[in-house]
């Protein structure tokens, strides 16, 4: 298991480092071969050439392009100055940029909004996890009951229906209606208060994980109606075990390997994914960074969040092959 954790590990740092170098290139070097210049996007409107000459030296665009990429990922682990003299501006490890139009390292926009998706990311996969698994598994034991009919329409609705649109009912009977008992929007941090922060992410939580749980419902059913007729299920049957071990020792933990998959997958996009559950309720995560900087034609906050959602996805598809262990008896590691 430990020499596969670190091949694993090996893997991804060498798939993050490409991945780093083709979005670097993507923002600046391509624009360079389609004749456009990154340095004028820092240097204001119509800039005369002086002083897009002098922002190309403070940023290092004046070098070679594979130059600027050293200097990129020399930043991320050791910092990084841009300019000299009294406009120096100091971006301390780990540097992703600096963005200039914020006047502040893009480490430090990430790290400010990521509280807000952390937050979004825990209760929601919780929720969709919990309910969508459990769903799915009542309504694959009872197949064509009332309850699996039921719960595969909603489920079904679920999947169709946007965040935009569960979102804004949710406000406007929840906390704009009769029952306008939640709070319609914003964030508070849990430092702050405990019950403040989760009243207003119980309606962001709902929302997203009943899109999510749809999902996994559908998923869980279909490979616990694949599995329940296994014959290692039969087997467990006829040597006389309960039906309830039967069920979640034999049969539920073995269909949990594809939900294992998604899970990690979900959960590593999500993390600054969730621009229109953001939006919706009115919170500033990295999801709406990422939105904000392009807008703004801000390329290296743009650049920061892409590397870093990247890390995420990343690192879930670490921790669920990982998982699979653990979850299926079947799979084993060298």
């Amino acid at each position: 298991m430990l020499r596969y954790i670190v091949r694993r590990v090996i893997g991804a740092m060498v798939v993050l480092l490409v991945i780093s170098f083709l979005t670097f290139g993507l923002f600046f070097y391509v624009p360079h071969i389609l004749g456009s210049d990154p340095a004028i996007l820092f240097a204001g409107r119509s800039p005369d050439p002086q002083t897009v000459a002098a922002v190309k030296h403070k940023l290092g665009l004046d070098e070679s392009f594979f130059l600027q990429y050293w200097h990129f990922l020399k930043g991320i682990f050791a910092g990084r100055t841009f300019g000299s003299g009294g406009g120096a501006q100091t971006c301390n490890a780990p540097c992703l940029g600096y963005s200039f139009i914020n006047n502040e390292p893009v480490w430090g926009s990430i790290t400010s909004d990521l509280p807000v998706d952390i937050s979004l990311a825990i209760g929601a996969s919780i929720l969709w996890l919990t309910g969508g698994v459990a769903t799915g598994a009542i309504s694959a034991i009872r197949r064509r009951s009332f309850f699996d009919r039921s719960a595969m329409t909603i489920a079904l609705a679920g999947v169709s229906l946007p965040i935009y649109f569960t979102g804004l009912l949710a406000l406007a009977v929840f906390s704009f209606g009769s029952l306008g008992f939640l709070p319609s929007g914003g964030y508070i941090p849990f430092t702050q208060n405990p019950l403040d922060w989760a009243k207003h992410l119980i309606l962001p939580w709902i929302c997203l994980a009943f899109i999510f749980a749809a999902l996994y419902a559908r998923l869980t059913r279909a490979q616990m109606l694949e599995t329940m007729g296994e014959d290692y299920i039969r087997t467990a049957r006829a040597k006389g075990l309960p039906e309830r071990t039967v069920i979640t020792r034999h049969g539920l933990r073995a269909a949990l390997t594809p939900i294992v998959t998604i899970f990690g997958l979900d959960v590593g996009t999500l993390l600054g994914s969730a621009v229109l559950t953001e939006t919706v309720f009115s919170m500033t995560g990295i999801g709406r960074l990422a939105v904000q900087s392009v807008f703004a034609r801000d390329l290296p906050v743009t650049l920061g969040v892409t590397l870093f959602a990247a890390f995420f996805v990343v690192v879930a598809n670490i921790i669920v092959d990982i998982a699979y262990a653990f979850v299926d008896p079947r799979v084993h590691y060298t």
